[in-house]
């Protein structure tokens, strides 16, 4: 028996209208999955961490999926804002700033702040290279031994007043008083407080170096964090100013106590002021809080060989 197949029709392709509309629900649905991910910086602990460090990249893929929108499916663009607005919501506190014009009559305190990465024989290099920015104070972060004493010799020419615990050091030009060195609620000291006396005005300087975070050990950050917030909160201090590696991002939750006390200071070079990967830097975990001053310029500069860019701060005083 021979068995004849039947010929089948030809396929009819969807049409440009059906082709839109798959492309609406796609946008849609991604545009809509966005939007937990973004709320979910709000919530203290890891989800708001992590979803802090992802949130400036959730903006650029808004962005992307706008202009899909706008070329192949123009009515979903109303949907794509209820996403961008809680975004916007969510990084307005860690946007840009405007600079403060300096008062004739004032002077100015010029503070820079760098991770150096221990055990990566940057130190000298870093200290050289911040040194030239002519900033009058410089704090360093995740000093090791050889480090802090490479960063001692290429500083104690023109700072010749210095302190350091643990893994931070702080090296100026204008005399310091009243060190203090902080455990902020840990075993181990990685913070310090101290005086910086300039002609105008003493300020209070703060540097920490923020334990790490991984999966499953945040407690430590977090207990820093925390300790920061309230010693600033006790410190009789009209001028003060805290830098260092926060290791968490500018959106993230575990700063907000920080933030009802002191102002973040906000870059004014027009960027978000990320500071690390070096190479590619995608988040701001090293930061600057103030109290009392106005600020005058802040952004960022690459020095030595770490994996963290620098802060440069320049405060009204």
């Amino acid at each position: 028996m021979t068995i004849v197949a039947r010929p089948q029709p030809p396929r009819t392709p969807p049409s440009r209208s059906a082709r839109r509309s798959a492309s609406a629900r796609r946008i849609a649905v991604i545009a809509l999955g966005l939007l937990p991910v973004v709320a979910a910086s709000w919530i203290p602990g890891i989800i708001g961490t992590a979803a802090s460090v992802v949130l400036p990249g959730i903006g650029i893929a808004l962005i992307v999926l706008a202009i899909v929108a706008l070329v192949r499916a123009r009515r979903i663009l109303l949907l794509i804002l209820v996403p961008a607005l809680v975004w916007g919501l969510a990084m307005l506190p860690s946007g840009p700033g405007l600079a403060t014009a300096a008062h004739a009559d004032t002077g100015t305190l010029e503070i820079v702040s760098q991770n150096v990465r221990a055990h990566s024989g940057g130190a000298t290099a870093s200290a050289q290279e911040l040194s030239a920015t002519g900033a009058d104070v410089i704090a360093l972060t995740e000093l090791d031994g050889e480090s802090l004493a490479a960063a001692r010799d290429a500083l104690a020419a023109d700072y010749p007043h210095s302190w350091a615990v643990g893994t931070v050091g702080i090296w100026s030009r204008y005399p310091l008083g009243d060190a203090e060195a902080l455990t902020l609620g840990l075993d181990w000291k990685r913070a310090m407080r101290v005086t910086v006396q300039t002609p105008q005005a003493e300020v209070a300087v703060y540097v920490m170096h923020a334990a790490s975070v991984r999966p499953g050990h945040q407690q430590g950050r977090d207990t820093m964090l925390s300790g920061i917030a309230e010693a600033v909160a006790a410190d009789p201090a009209e001028s003060v100013v805290v830098v260092g590696d926060f290791n968490a991002a500018s959106a993230d939750p575990a700063l907000d106590a920080l933030r009802g006390r002191l102002d973040w200071v906000r870059p004014t070079d027009g960027t978000l002021g990320f500071t690390w990967p070096v190479g590619l830097p995608l988040v701001r975990i090293d930061h600057v809080f103030s109290r009392g001053l106005d600020v005058l310029s802040s952004t960022t500069v690459r020095a030595g060989n770490s994996d963290h860019l620098a802060t440069v701060t320049s405060f009204g005083l």
